[in-house]
C-alpha cells in the first residue's frame, strides 16, 4: 500500500462503544499466539523502541515497515514471514526488526494495541491482528473490534481506553513512521530492508532468501 496522510491520529475519544462480534477463530488464534497470559496492560507499560526477534548479534538484519491495515503486509506475514523466521531468524542468521508505518487511523490503533500488550505479547498480537485483518478492518466499528481482540488477549477494556488515549504512544509511532519515510525512503508497505538496503523483490521468498544468503 502506498503512503497516505494521517489526518486522524487516533485521539478521537468519541468512538461508539457498542458491542461488536468479530468472526470466529480469535480465541484459538490467541491461544496459538501465546496471548492468553494472565494480567493486563496499562498505557504506561507499552513497549518502546524497535521490536526485535532473533540473535542480536546475527550477521544479517532484516527490517520490515508495515501497516496493520495493509493487505499486502498481511500476505507478507502469512506467506513470507513464517519461512523467514524458521529458516533464518530461529537459526541465528537474521535479526528481524518490525517497525510500524501506519497508513490510516485504524492501522495506528492496531499498532497501539500491540504495543500496549507488552513486549512478551507483541509479536503474538501482530500475528493475530494480521490473521483477523479482514474482519476488524471491515467491521462497522473497527475500534470496537480491536477492543474485543485486546480484551481476549489480556488488555482490559479500561487499559485499552488508556492505550488509545496515550498521546506519547501516538507520537512515538508517528515518529517511527516519519523517520521511515524521511531516512529510509519508505513510500509504501510492506517495505523490507536487508542490512540497510531496500529489498525490491516484493512477496517472493526465494528472492529474499537469495538476498539474505548473499549477505551472510
Amino acid at each position: 500500500m502506498t503512503l497516505t496522510n494521517i489526518k486522524d491520529t487516533g485521539r478521537d475519544r468519541n468512538v461508539s462503544r457498542r458491542k461488536l462480534l468479530v468472526s470466529g477463530g480469535i480465541a484459538s488464534g490467541l491461544a496459538m499466539s501465546g496471548l492468553l497470559l494472565p494480567g493486563s496492560a496499562r498505557a504506561a507499560d507499552y513497549s518502546t523502541g524497535d521490536m526485535v526477534l532473533g540473535d542480536p548479534d546475527a550477521p544479517v538484519e532484516v527490517i520490515e515497515y508495515a501497516s496493520m491495515t495493509c493487505p499486502h503486509c498481511r500476505r507478507f506475514h502469512e506467506e513470507i514471514y513464517p519461512k523467514l523466521k524458521k529458516e533464518f531468524v530461529d537459526t541465528g542468521k537474521v535479526r528481524f526488526v518490525f517497525r510500524e508505518f501506519p497508513l490510516d487511523r485504524y492501522a495506528l490503533q492496531a499498532s497501539m494495541l500491540a504495543r500496549c500488550g507488552g513486549e512478551q505479547k507483541f509479536f503474538g498480537f501482530i500475528d493475530l491482528l494480521f490473521e483477523q485483518q479482514p474482519n476488524w478492518t471491515s467491521a462497522s466499528d473497527p475500534t470496537a473490534a480491536l477492543r474485543q481482540i485486546g480484551v481476549l488477549g489480556g488488555v482490559s477494556s479500561e487499559a485499552f481506553d488508556a492505550c488509545m488515549a496515550d498521546e506519547s504512544l501516538v507520537d512515538m509511532l508517528l515518529a517511527t513512521r516519519l523517520d521511515g519515510h524521511q531516512r529510509m525512503k519508505v513510500s509504501g508497505t510492506p517495505s523490507v530492508y536487508v542490512n540497510g538496503e531496500k529489498f525490491e523483490g516484493g512477496l517472493d521468498f526465494e528472492a529474499l532468501s537469495d538476498r539474505i544468503e548473499s549477505a551472510l
